[in-house]
């Protein structure tokens, strides 16, 4: 007799403000494999998931967009969350966000309206659904900020934290960038290295990078740097052991400088070689080398 096996439906549900990138990631989803859902009102969740849970359906990851334009909403929402964790379902909240002008700018790059500004300006339509979805954006599991993302970064963001999974242990992503355009709001650990010689100095060294060997001696040969890279070692040495005990899949580590282009990628380097030496699985991002301005 053959009997069936019940498999465990895995949701994420992919919520945020509109503009911030939503169809981009439910795309990166389907990519890895998820049945994508856009616009979902929240009230068909639960139906949704009792329709995959019949006999015959293949379907056990699904990612659905669920946001404002389905009426009715956090209500809603929670609702459903209740009604899957019921029966048994996973699920995430992946929340996306941006800033107000970088939402102003791609509404009319795009020249679509927002959902809730149709006799309104697009300002206010933001500013109400950020009213709407504040306590959507308490209870998410992951929140990304996609302000300074390009499409591809945003896909490399999503492939990091969910394209990963069937891989063990602890991932994490070390990532470079310039107090100048702001520090990284998904950082876990954020360091400052702006205490550490500026290569942007040197006419030589300023074009470059400090992925250049020569940018790199500068940042590297010092003794401050020295003896700071022993004491942030041991420091993440005694910290990664405990982020895993504690359950923690993703952990970012952001190095900071001015413009981001010498010392934090020098830094970031050095940090990702000396993590990989330890056995981690690291990503390594530098998000402001060749931005300007």
């Amino acid at each position: 007799m053959v009997v069936e096996v019940e498999r465990p439906l895995s949701f994420v549900i992919v919520t945020g403000l509109s503009g911030a990138g939503k169809s981009e990631a439910l795309r990166c989803f389907e990519d890895l494999g998820y049945f994508a859902v856009d616009n979902l009102p929240p009230t068909f969740l639960p139906r949704f998931a009792e329709l995959l849970s019949l006999p015959g359906s293949t379907i056990d990851r699904v990612a659905a967009v669920c946001d404002v334009r389905g009426g009715e909403f956090f209500d809603a929402l929670y609702e459903a969350l209740h009604e899957l964790k019921a029966r048994s379902a996973e699920y995430r909240i992946v929340y996306l966000e941006a800033s107000d002008d970088v939402l102003i700018k791609r509404f009319k790059e795009t020249r679509r309206r927002h959902p809730l500004a149709l006799e309104a300006t697009v300002s206010e339509g933001i500013a109400e659904e950020r009213v709407l979805m504040a306590k959507v954006s308490e209870i998410a599991d992951v929140h990304i900020d996609t302000s300074t993302m390009a499409a591809a970064e945003l896909r490399d963001n999503i492939r990091t934290r969910f394209g990963s999974e069937v891989r063990k242990g602890l991932l994490v992503t070390v990532a470079s960038f310039g107090y100048k355009y702001g520090v990284p709001l998904d950082a876990d650990l954020v360091i400052d290295v702006r205490f550490l010689p500026n290569p942007h100095y040197d006419e030589k060294l300023r074009p470059l990078t400090g992925n250049d060997p020569r940018v790199k001696e500068f940042v590297l040969g010092r003794k401050e740097t020295s003896s700071f890279l022993k004491r942030f070692n041991a420091l993440l040495d005694f910290l990664m052991p405990h982020y895993v005990a504690e359950g923690k899949s993703h952990l970012t580590v952001a190095m900071g400088c001015t413009g981001g282009v010498h010392r934090s990628v020098a830094i970031a380097e050095e940090t990702a070689h000396h993590l990989r030496q330890k056995g981690y699985n690291v990503i390594l991002r530098h998000r402001d080398v060749g931005r300007s301005g």
